[in-house]
């Protein structure tokens, strides 16, 4: 080399000489010479080694004939040909030409591409192509090294010649999923001084296997989903992955084959996007989860299976309204059940859950009866209040439940219970008292009222009969002390009986006011119930007058039973228009002449068993007729001069006068009067003569003077009468009055009789018979005697007038008008 001439040339001078000497020695002469020697670089010298002579070259024509190529071989020679003429002479000389390390290993391709298979063992071996080196000798003897890789390494067996071998071993399985890639660099280096590389990558490419099955990217998929939501709702998509690639990491997605059928009836999964979709309806209470286990197959092959479980969750919706049983039922409830009686049992339930089925129940209306819970969805229907089944005898009770939903739904279920009776109740009179009217002369066994006891208990508790349980009177008011059953104590029930069923009051017997007017006894009303309860009533029966006695006329005051006039006893015969009576005897009076007018000559007294408007009896003059000497007091019965007496008017007047009651129809008797006209001085004779004598006729003829007198005293004593009357009516009624309204207000008292009933007022009404005010009394139960309650009866229109009324004065005696 050119470059490495100076250095070399005593060094490549010496070689020559001694390669020169050795080749003419053997005929041959050799050279050497680094290769890529510059040009001009002394290779040999040439004449010398062959020994010729200065000059002599050139003379014999010295000259190089190139003989052949290039050695193909190490060592690297050139082949010469040196012709010597004159003579001819042939030299063969042999130019080596040295090499030096000048070429680096070079690799056919800058990168070699291999695929190796990832399911390759560990131990396998993949040839690779060395590199080459141009030099020759140890400047290209090779080695290889490998970039450090923990799946290969590198094997290289034999030298430089055509039986090595390089090749690359697996040391690690591939994983194609972690590399799929590996680059290496495959260094070449001679053993020249300097060494010199030359390299190669190595691209290695993995090539998938079917190792990896697909993978979710969960394990559990949990999906919430409301009940009742519409078909084809997405529920969710489902991910898998598969590190494979190619068909290996294609994946279809299917339900498992565990799957039930429920779940394939339910829900559809689309085997390309992992969807799963809703086609059937959910019910939260039939069922609330689903688990779908769901399988992600790839292809390749044999395919591998990846899996994972969808959990569907129900969510309940307020679908489904509470529930209401009554599971058991103890019905009739008895009135007296004591509060806390277990009426009924029921179940509450809601199908839905959370608040949608959490319940709340009651019962209306609230009274009498309440829930109570016994334990979760059962409930006690208790009672809480007294019953009383008078009141309410049946209860339709509403059990009403309303859960916690939004918005909540409601239930009811109705309860019939109905109470049974408990003969808890007595009967009762619509009255505490009742009063009752009869007239007398009423017919035996009619009826006088009905009486009617409330019992408001039912069947046989409520099945009510009537007696006549105590009252009487003792002996008969007003009768003489003759007559039968004086003093002798009569029970009410030998005068009344009631109907035990219908609770009818009728008469046993006629009535007579004249011995009977109050009859006071009690009724009892006793139902059918265990043990039986009872309730009284007070019944005061009053008996009314009825015009059935005629008035009887009374002999003179002072007169004994033996003087002259007898009482009259009423008749069914007339006596006139309207009067009926007898004369029964004949009265005597006198008379002086010349006597005023007014002047009362005689009294004519009668009585009236009767009472009220039946024993007011007025007194009138039917003869004579016309305009006589003497008139008649119509209520007080004084006869009287109606002008001054004269001689024309006779010596003897027959008056005959009617005593009438004012009853309807009226009753009557008749007088008979005989007055005898005389003189003043017989007259007052006859009076004295009639106050020493008890003959009928000083009986019966008092002296003008004495009868002027006592008609003035008797007159007056009747005025006083029927004051006392009347105050004695008015106070009476005060009573009566202050009496009703204490006890019986605010009923007002009923008035009851066998005929249309009529309020009677005491202030209406009045009698005139002073026979009739001697006392009476009224017997009841107790013993106790109580004052008589007087009767009366109502106000009759006055009689017509007639010939009497004619004669009568106006203004004379009491007013016929109701006291």
């Amino acid at each position: 080399a050119a470059a490495m001439g100076g250095r070399w040339c005593p060094a490549v001078v010496r070689v020559l000489v001694l390669q020169a000497a050795w080749a003419l020695a053997g005929g041959q002469v050799r050279y050497s010479v680094p290769e890529e020697a510059k040009a001009g670089t002394v290779v040999g010298r040439l004449a010398q080694d062959l020994g010729l002579e200065a000059g002599e070259a050139e003379a014999r024509r010295l000259r190089l004939v190139a003989q052949g190529r290039r050695a193909s071989v190490a060592p690297c020679a050139l082949r010469l040909e040196v012709l010597v003429e004159r003579p001819l002479r042939v030299f063969h000389v042999e130019l080596e030409v040295t090499d030096i390390n000048d070429n680096a290993p070079i690799f056919r391709v800058d990168e070699e591409a291999l695929n190796i298979a990832e399911s390759s063992v560990p131990g396998s071996r993949f040839p690779l192509e060395g590199a080459s080196d141009a030099d020759i000798g140890a400047n290209a003897q090779l080695s290889y090294t490998l970039s450090p890789s923990e799946h290969f390494s590198l094997d290289y067996q034999g030298n430089n010649d055509q039986s090595a071998s390089l090749g690359l071993i697996l040391t690690k399985a591939l994983d194609r999923e972690t590399i799929p890639m590996h680059r290496l660099v495959l260094t070449a280096s001679d053993v020249g001084r300097p060494s010199l590389t030359g390299t190669m990558e190595l691209v290695i490419s993995v090539l998938d296997a079917n190792d990896n099955a697909p993978q979710f990217n969960q394990s559990v998929y949990k999906v919430k989903i409301l009940e009742g939501s519409e078909l084809g709702t997405l529920l969710v998509t489902l991910s898998a992955t598969d590190p494979d690639e190619g068909v290996n990491s294609d994946i279809t997605y299917l339900f498992s084959k565990h799957v039930s059928p429920k779940v394939k009836e339910m829900f559809t999964i689309d085997e390309n996007k992992g969807e799963i979709r809703l086609q059937g309806k959910l019910d939260y209470e039939e069922m609330d989860s689903y688990e779908i286990p769901v399988e992600a197959r790839d292809k390749g092959y044999p395919p591998l299976s990846g899996h994972c479980k969808v959990m569907v969750g129900v969510l309940d919706v307020n679908d489904n309204a509470p529930e209401v049983w009554v599971t058991s039922l103890s019905v009739p409830v008895p009135e007296d059940a004591s509060v806390g009686t277990v009426v009924a049992l029921l179940s509450v339930s809601d199908r839905d859950s959370g608040a949608n089925g959490r319940v709340r129940c009651w019962v209306w209306p609230a009274s009498p009866f309440g829930l109570e819970a016994t334990f979760l969805g059962s409930y006690s229907l208790v009672l809480r209040e007294a019953l009383d089944r008078e009141r309410v005898s049946e209860y339709e009770v509403e059990v009403r439940a309303e859960d916690g939903g939004a918005p909540p739904l409601r239930a009811s279920r109705g309860v019939r219970v109905p109470v049974s009776d408990v003969n808890d109740n007595a009967p009762a009179f619509a009255q505490a008292v009742y009063t009752v009217l009869a007239r007398e002369n009423n017919a035996a066994g009619a009826e006088l009222a009905r009486l009617w006891a409330r019992d408001p208990d039912e069947a046989g508790n409520g099945r009510v009969s009537y007696s006549v349980w105590e009252g009487g009177v003792a002996g008969a008011a007003g009768s003489s002390s003759s007559s039968p059953g004086a003093g002798v104590w009569r029970s009410a029930s030998s005068y009344v009986s009631v109907d035990a069923e219908s609770g009818r009051l009728w008469a046993l017997q006629p009535l007579d006011y004249e011995e009977l007017q109050v009859l006071q006894f009690e009724v009892r009303a006793v139902d059918a119930g265990e043990p039986p309860l009872c309730g009284n009533a007070t019944v005061q029966l009053f008996v009314l007058d009825e015009n059935d006695n005629a008035p009887a006329l009374l002999p003179p005051a002072g007169s004994g039973p033996e003087a002259g006039a007898v009482a009259a006893e009423a008749s069914a015969a007339g006596v006139g228009a309207g009067v009926s009576g007898s004369v029964s005897g004949t009265l005597w009076a006198w008379a002086a002449w010349g006597a005023p007018a007014g002047q009362v000559v005689a009294k004519i007294r009668a009585v009236d068993a009767d009472s009220g408007y039946n024993a007011w009896l007025r007194y009138e003059l039917w003869e004579p007729r016309g305009k006589g000497p003497f008139r008649v007091g119509l209520y007080s019965g004084e006869v009287s001069t109606a002008r001054a007496l004269e001689e024309a008017d006779g010596p003897r007047q027959r008056l005959v006068i009617v005593v009438r009651d004012h009853g309807e129809p009226a009753r009557s008797a008749t007088a008979t009067l005989s007055v005898s006209l005389v003189e003043a001085a017989e007259a007052a004779l006859a009076a004295a003569a009639g106050s020493s004598t008890s003959s009928l006729l000083s009986g019966l003829r008092p002296a003008a003077g004495a009868e002027s007198g006592s008609g003035a005293a008797s007159a007056a004593t009747n005025v006083w009468l029927v004051v006392a009357i009347c105050a004695v009516s008015s106070l009476f009624l005060l009573a009566v009055v202050l009496y009703a309204a204490s006890r019986w207000a605010p009923r007002a008292a009923v008035l009851s009789g066998p005929g249309p009933t009529t309020l009677v007022c005491a202030s209406e009404v009045g009698s005139w018979s002073y026979s009739q005010r001697h006392s009476r009394s009224l017997c009841v139960a107790d013993g106790a005697g109580k004052s008589d309650l007087m009767v009366f009866s109502p106000n009759f229109p006055p009689p017509p007038p007639g010939p009497a009324a004619e004669n009568g004065s106006a203004g004379e005696g009491p007013s016929p008008s109701p006291l």
